[in-house]
This record gives structure tokens, C-alpha cells and sequence, in this order.
């Protein structure tokens, strides 16, 4: 029994397909990992997705979910689902991708990557459970190549109470004229100024904690439900997933080391869902509310959404995989927003696209191995919790 095996290891690793390793005592299937799984386009990965889909002999209930706009190409935009396994499960595991729209590229990928892994007879579901993937859950920024959706808003600051007072971020409002600058010098300069009298925590929620003021500017959190909320509320109520078990596994891209995943948890510390994901996952959970994870605390995350009809055995984690500095994630996103912001700016958007795309997912095997393992780790560790 191995009890921590490398990417390295696996790529060499001499095991017929279809064995498995142990793995914090869950069963890992050993199936060569294929970077062919990242797709170049948001249509590409969503025809991929759609093919391994139809590859599958188990039940399954597929649901699309139409989203307004194009792409690129003049491409449909949409949201696709499938519940894998018996309608009546009690315990559900459920697979968010691209929660942000570029980080799908990733969340692509793993999604295909464990369809392929069910059909071939290596995942095997347990008994009174079932799969919910549901891919592309911002399709207008992910066919784009940016966080948000047509409407600037980011999906991840958009579970709030629309009906009454909205958070208010006072730092970003001080910090707002920085972040228009053209020249990234004087916005560096501004804000390292920021960081030095109120330190780096405050900065950082400054920038990304959540805002509703500003639609051109980066993390706003929108004045009504978007696409991609309006997607995950109607799951709920259509697969009456307020009476399940739920684990829910939210795959993102771009913040903290290269390469790794993250398990990040934003449950209160001392609530169930917190015990929850330090049983199933293990100490190598995350809290942004105990300093513990290289995110801060944030306003509107689709996380409190799934919370709130959450029972006392289930979670909702985040498995963020890392990639570049995150002041260079900051200084990306505003030049992007920057971009969008103005007119007469398409060429120098589609570069810009490629930058945001070396970003949130970099064209290096290495780091798209080390997400395929880590993916297929705590995937197995989350279906292992719930059914248990």
C-alpha cells in the first residue's frame, strides 16, 4: 500500500490500468492521466464533455440549461448537466466547473477525465448515490476567457440577498481610481502603499473580497441572481437536494501554489460542514476564516448558497489549483477589466485573452498532471465521505 504517491511517480508508475492505490484510505484508480482532456475552446471542451458523456452505460439524466449571448465563433453558450446514478440516491456528490469562466478550461478537463474514468468501470459509484456534474457554469466567460459573465459580474460574489442592502467594500472605493491606471507602475505604487499601512490581508479583500458598486470592475457581485446561480438553484429544487447528503466539490484555477489543489473550506470553523470536510478530506483543509488558506474571506460566494440547504453531513469545498502570484493574478485581472471597460479595444482583448488563459490554465503538462491527480484524489475522497 502507498500511502502518498507523485505525479512523477504515476506517470511511471508500472501498474496495469484498472489497479488503484490507496490514498488516505481511499481507493485512487491508476488510469494513465491524458492531458488531451484540456480542451483549446470553450466549444471543444463542451463537445468533448458531450461525447464522454454519451460513452456511459449507467443511468443518467442530462439537463441543459441555455445562457444568453455567443461566443467567439458566434458558438451557443450553455450550462450542461448530468445526474449519474438512481434519481432516488440520498447522498449526492456534486462537480462544479468553471464557477469562473476561464478556470473551466480545468474544470473541463477533470469533468472529463471522471466520465471517462465511470465509464471505463474504474469510478464506481456506491450504492444509494449519485454524480451531479454540472459543466460550464459561466459559459459567456469561459468561451471569452474571463471570470465574469457578459455582464461583469462575477458568479462567485453573486449569492446575496438582492431584496436588501447589498455589502459594501469601503477599501475598494479608496483604491477604485488605482486600479483604472494605465500605467502599472503607479498602480503598483498605490497599492503597496495600501498594503503597507493596513497591511496584506486588508489589501486583498480590498481587491477581492466583493463588490457591488463598480459592473466594469473586478469581483462585482452584480445587483440581480446571475446565469450560473439561477442554474445551481434550480438543481436544488428539481433533484430535491435540500433532503440529500451533499458533497460538493467546486473546481477553480489561478490562486495559491503551482500546481497544487487546495481543498478550501468556507464553512464557519466550528460548524458541521467544517467537521465534514476534516473527515473526509483529512488536515490538509483550508480555512479562510482562521487565516489557514491562501484565500481571504469573501462576500457572495456560491458556496453560502449550497449551505443554506445543507444538512448537518454535508459539505461544500473549493479545490483551488495554483498557479502564479497573486499579485499578478490581481494586476491580469485589472488590465482585463481595464480592456473591457473601454471601447475600440478588440484586438488588444483577444491578446489579453491569451494572457488571462496562461494564467488560469498554464499549457504546461506538469502543472495539468498534477491537477488531473490531485482532481482524481479528492473527487474519490468526497464520493468516499458522502456514501459513507
Amino acid at each position: 500500500m502507498y500511502d502518498l504517491l507523485s505525479t512523477a511517480m504515476l506517470k511511471n508508475f508500472p501498474v496495469p490500468l484498472g489497479d488503484q492505490v490507496t490514498i488516505m484510505h481511499h481507493r485512487l484508480p491508476l488510469a494513465a492521466i491524458d492531458t488531451a482532456v484540456f480542451p483549446d475552446s470553450y466549444a471543444t471542451g463542451r463537445q468533448h464533455w458531450l461525447a464522454q458523456l454519451a460513452k456511459l452505460s449507467c443511468p443518467t439524466q442530462y439537463l441543459l440549461y441555455p445562457c444568453n449571448g455567443s461566443g467567439p465563433e458566434g458558438e451557443e453558450l450553455a450550462t450542461d448537466t448530468v445526474w449519474i446514478g438512481p434519481e432516488d440516491a440520498s447522498k449526492v456528490l456534486v462537480l462544479l466547473g468553471g464557477t469562473h469562466g476561464v478556470e473551466g478550461f480545468a474544470g473541463s478537463a477533470v469533468q472529463i477525465d471522471q466520465l471517462a474514468l465511470i465509464a471505463e468501470g474504474l469510478v464506481i459509484i456506491p450504492a444509494d448515490t449519485a454524480v451531479l456534474m454540472v459543466h460550464a457554469l459561466t459559459p459567456w466567460g469561459y468561451a471569452w476567457q474571463r471570470r465574469c459573465d457578459a455582464d461583469g459580474v462575477d458568479l462567485n460574489r453573486n449569492s446575496v440577498d438582492f431584496s436588501g442592502p447589498l455589502p459594501e467594500n469601503q477599501d475598494y472605493d479608496l483604491l477604485k481610481d488605482a486600479f483604472y491606471l494605465e500605467n502599472a507602475a503607479q498602480r503598483k505604487v498605490a497599492l503597496a502603499e495600501f498594503e503597507r499601512q493596513h497591511g496584506r490581508v486588508a489589501l486583498e479583500k480590498a481587491i477581492s473580497a466583493g463588490q457591488y458598486s463598480d459592473p466594469f470592475g473586478p469581483f462585482y457581485g452584480g445587483k440581480a441572481p446571475a446565469h450560473g446561480r439561477i442554474v445551481c438553484e434550480d438543481l436544488m429544487h428539481r433533484y430535491a437536494l435540500k433532503e440529500k447528503d451533499l458533497a460538493v466539490i467546486d473546481l477553480h484555477t489561478g490562486l495559491g501554489s503551482f500546481g497544487y489543489g487546495e481543498i478550501i473550506c468556507d464553512h464557519q470553523p466550528d460548524s458541521a460542514g467544517t467537521h465534514a470536510a476534516r473527515r473526509w478530506y483529512g488536515d490538509s483543509v483550508a480555512l479562510p476564516f482562521l487565516g489557514t488558506s491562501s484565500s481571504v474571506p469573501k462576500n457572495g460566494l456560491l458556496d453560502y448558497a449550497w449551505h443554506a440547504i445543507m444538512n448537518d453531513r454535508s459539505c461544500y469545498v473549493t479545490l483551488e489549483f495554483g498557479t502564479f502570484s497573486t499579485d499578478q493574478l490581481f494586476e491580469i485581472l485589472l488590465r482585463d477589466h481595464q480592456l473591457w471597460a473601454g471601447a475600440d479595444n478588440e484586438q488588444a482583448r483577444l491578446e489579453h485573452s491569451k494572457v488571462m488563459r496562461r494564467h488560469f490554465c498554464p499549457n504546461d503538462r506538469a502543472w495539468q498532471e498534477m491537477v488531473m491527480f490531485r482532481a482524481r484524489q479528492v473527487i474519490a475522497q468526497g464520493l468516499s465521505g458522502v456514501s459513507s
